[in-house]
């Protein structure tokens, strides 16, 4: 948020008073998001091969309440917490959703 600006030329809202551009989407803002199509195809290759090892390893231990000890082992095998932290909310999303049904 940009405060507006006085037109005077000293103090915190100093400057010329202008009106803001409306500026246009860059396609940089798009980078990462996903589309139908990946998100698809990714699921169809979810459904074929499984989990890996450490994934099912990780659902053992989210399903015995071990969130630490599975987000370690997890940031071990990915390399950044971040990561770690995606696919710990993802593999409980995984359970929730098998507990469902």
């Amino acid at each position: 948020m940009v405060a507006a600006k006085s037109g005077i030329a000293a103090g915190i809202n100093k400057g010329h008073i202008t009106t803001r551009r409306e500026l246009k989407a860059k396609p940089s803002n798009k980078i990462g998001a996903a589309s139908k199509r990946t998100t698809f195809v990714k699921s169809i290759i979810r459904e074929v091969t499984g989990y890996a090892p450490y994934e099912r390893r990780l659902m053992e231990l989210i399903k015995n309440s071990k969130d630490k000890r599975a987000k370690k082992l997890c940031k071990a095998r990915l390399g950044t917490f971040v990561r770690a932290k995606k696919k710990i909310e993802e593999l409980t999303a995984v359970i929730a959703a098998s507990r469902r049904h």
